[in-house]
């Protein structure tokens, strides 16, 4: 469980309920088996992100103990673990995964499975391979662009077997921020970074220019929320500006001062995945408050 890291599955559950209430706003008709398929699929991919993510971080020599880093957050460096066993695992995540999607796929036709498999190859070359993205400086955005913009897409696909392209411009503030997760880690982690040969984004920019980066992509992020659930629900999307003040307030102003420095690296993370919960929260319960109006008025 610790190398499934539940504490992050935020960044999968959000876009999974986001697309089957985005779904059912529009019309779209996906059955119980199917959105619990679904759900359960990706929970489980993220899972195998987490834990080959892990195993290969491990053979790299990128954790250790004098790093920044929770217990729970380096189960390969505090436990005894066999890595062999942690890649097995990684690899029955995926799979067991991948078989919840294709039956949930199964009378929408190839589309949502083509989707899928776009997301599942994500999930290998995210950290394994010659040359893996998570270290490569497009990593954080195409972890966000695959869980934030994907999985809604996939979900939309399940519905009728098309692609609903408009479905990733309202998956906007849930793509950038699972970014914001990656850059938030990556952001903290520059030197250890450098000296491992891991070329994320960060060890581009240098702390000065990622922490002005970040700091309007968490603007930008705060300002969609507010935004985007209006244009899609009209006077009733300002519920989400309503819970964003209520629960996302205080969060959302730490990551906007946030210094990214080492030793803050374990309050940030944990800052930045209550924020994802409580932001992205605030915009999925917006469109289920939508959807019970639109019950009511019919």
């Amino acid at each position: 469980m610790q190398l499934a890291a539940p504490h992050t599955w935020p960044a999968s559950v959000c876009p999974v309920l986001f697309g089957e209430l985005y779904c059912a706003v529009r019309g779209m008709h996906l059955s119980i088996f199917q959105d619990a398929a679904i759900l359960i699929a990706c929970i489980l991919m993220q899972s195998s992100v987490n834990t080959l993510n892990d195993y290969i971080d491990y053979l790299h020599g990128t954790d250790s103990a004098d790093d920044n880093v929770e217990v729970n957050d380096a189960v390969l460096v505090y436990a005894n673990v066999d890595p062999k066993h942690t890649l097995f695992l990684g690899i029955a995540y995926l799979a067991v995964g991948a078989l919840l999607g294709i039956l949930a796929c199964i009378a929408a036709g190839i589309v949502p499975v083509l989707i899928g498999v776009a997301g599942g190859l994500t999930v290998v070359l995210y950290s394994a391979g010659p040359l893996p993205v998570s270290y490569l400086p497009v990593g954080e955005f195409v972890s966000g662009f695959v869980m934030g913009g994907l999985i809604p897409l996939g979900t939309a696909a399940v519905s009728d077997g098309r692609i609903h392209i408009e479905v990733l411009f309202w998956a906007l503030p849930l793509m950038l921020s699972i970014a914001l997760i990656m850059m938030s880690n990556n952001g903290s982690d520059i030197e250890k970074d450098v000296r491992s040969g891991r070329r994320c984004l960060p060890t581009y920019l240098g702390r000065e220019r990622t922490r002005t980066l970040y700091h309007l992509l968490v603007i930008i992020w705060a300002a969609m929320l507010c935004v985007l659930p209006v244009l899609l629900l009209g006077t009733a999307g300002l519920l989400s500006v309503v819970l964003l003040a209520i629960f996302a307030r205080k969060k959302i102003i730490y990551l906007v001062r946030a210094d990214l420095e080492p030793e803050g690296r374990i309050k940030l993370m944990k800052t930045i995945t209550a924020a994802n919960l409580s932001g992205n929260g605030a915009y999925i319960i917006t469109l289920a408050f939508g959807l019970c109006l639109k019950g009511l008025t019919r």
